[in-house]
């Protein structure tokens, strides 16, 4: 038999890599898809991003039955949470996506193969060679172009190792019990974000982020926001915060940490540490070829390729670009596209959504406002509350605001930035308008239905030229 010779392989099977299997079956192009662990999805379909917001959304439905009586609501004040049937339907969730990604691999023709790719070194006539290892046993796969989308893991404090009272996202999301306490290191979109689901469940919530402020890449207004309403939900949090010490006790483990000025200490049943993701690209052959990494991340151009010639690498091992499932995805796309000579476009990073999916929810892109006046912009600003908003006042969730940096001289839409209800959904028409060019102008006389909290997009583009309809 004729050896086969795929067109593309793919490494790994996160939203990065099967959006590039997909992308390339679609094309017709002979596409095989490499992955060490028994099922497809990597870590945002099994220990990240669905399984937690499926919590989020458990945490949302438990706080609104606290508040049952003011929506006319009576006798569930003896509800009681069944943490186990929380668990059990977060499992049938990512069950059923990883069964579906399967359906998607055999609708597009692409080939999954169970084992572990690594490059072997620079194509021979014009053909790269991936040695696929399971069970002990390499074989070698044949293909003219390999994308590397291998992921990341949790970083952790040098000293710790994780465990059942030190927690990484693996860890917290697979609890047997709820914790009554938890200390979180790191007040990123991870940490916020278990902070409200633990907090929604009656944890006592400490959070201790080393930067001043909390989501720090975030504009300001959005952390000052963020801050107020997780005072007033009793989360506790510490910035400008140096971690010293995490002693493991009988009952959970003793924190010593720096912060306003002084030396402190809590103890609590377990911690997590949510300090950002390192890259996985450490053995999978990159010393075999040109391709050099950068604090393990791996350096494209603007096309994904990498300096090695037919090697592309996409998702969270892309130095530079945002470590997001929805920017893995995309780079899957913009890559096959190149290879499958079609036409296409690079990511504009000035177009990212951020989505935080902490109650309240944050949704961001392009430049904050502190970020614009670096950059020389002359700006104009406008901000929209959701107290003035009637869909909110229906909802039951009055916190935070849109917020929108425009360039005054054009109108350009610069940054749009949201706290509060269905952020992370109401952030795509930012996305779109931004994309397709529009001006604040746009906005302005661009007609939104009544009554949503869509609307409030158009109240804040109105209040960049101060004449918002309802504030």
């Amino acid at each position: 038999m004729p050896e086969i010779v795929y067109d593309i392989a793919i490494i790994g099977s996160g939203p990065a890599g099967y959006t590039a299997a997909i992308r390339a079956g679609q094309y017709g192009l002979k596409t095989a898809l490499i992955e060490k662990d028994g099922f497809l999805g990597g870590t945002c379909l099994h220990v990240g991003c669905i399984p937690t917001k499926a919590l989020l959304f458990n945490a949302e439905l438990w706080d609104h039955l606290k508040e049952a009586k003011e929506f006319g609501i009576e006798g569930v004040d003896a509800r009681k949470l069944n943490w186990t049937a929380i668990q059990d339907r977060k499992a049938k969730i990512v069950t059923k996506h990883a069964k579906g990604l399967e359906f998607l691999m055999r609708k597009n023709k692409v080939e999954t193969i169970k084992g572990y790719g690594k490059l072997t070194g620079p194509a021979q006539n014009g053909v790269l060679t991936v040695e696929v290892t399971n069970d002990g046993k390499a074989t070698q796969l044949k293909t003219k172009n390999v994308i590397l989308a291998t992921g990341s893991e949790a970083r952790m404090i040098p000293g710790l190792e994780a465990g059942s009272k030190v927690l990484t996202n693996i860890e917290i999301l697979g609890l047997k019990e709820l914790p009554k306490s938890l200390v979180i290191v790191g007040g990123g979109a991870v940490g916020v974000e278990f902070a409200s689901i633990y907090r929604s469940f009656d944890a006592e919530v400490t959070i201790l982020e080393m930067l001043p402020r909390l989501v720090p890449i975030e504009d300001e207004d959005v952390s000052k926001e963020l801050a107020r309403v997780y005072r007033k939900r009793g989360i506790n949090f510490h910035t400008g915060a140096k971690m010293e010490k995490v002693e493991q006790t009988k009952s959970g483990v003793a924190v010593t940490f720096s912060a306003e000025g002084k030396q402190q200490k809590i103890e609590a049943e377990k911690i997590l540490i949510a300090v950002g993701r390192r890259p996985r690209t450490e053995n999978i052959g990159l010393e075999k070829t040109r391709i050099k990494p950068d604090r393990e991340f791996i350096k494209t151009d603007s096309w994904m390729q990498t300096a090695e010639p037919g090697v592309y690498a996409i998702g969270d091992i892309v130095l530079g670009t945002p470590q997001l499932a929805h920017v893995g995805a995309m780079e899957g796309i913009v890559a096959v596209t190149k290879i499958a000579g079609k036409k296409g476009k690079p990511i504009n990073p000035e177009h990212i959504p951020n989505a935080t999916y902490c109650h309240p929810e944050i949704g961001s892109v392009g430049l904050t406002e502190s970020k614009a006046r670096e950059a020389g912009y002359n700006l104009k600003v406008g901000k929209f509350p959701f107290t003035a908003n009637s869909r909110a006042s229906i909802v039951g969730q009055h916190e935070g605001f849109i917020k929108i940096v425009s360039d005054a001289d054009y109108g350009e839409i610069l940054g749009v930035h949201i706290i509060g209800p269905q952020a992370t959904e109401l952030i795509a028409e930012a996305v779109t308008a931004m994309e397709a060019e529009a001006t604040v102008e746009d906005l302005m006389w661009t007609i939104h239905a009544h009554p949503t909290l869509a609307e409030a997009m158009l109240d804040a583009s109105n209040s960049v030229y101060g004449m918002a309809i309802n504030a």
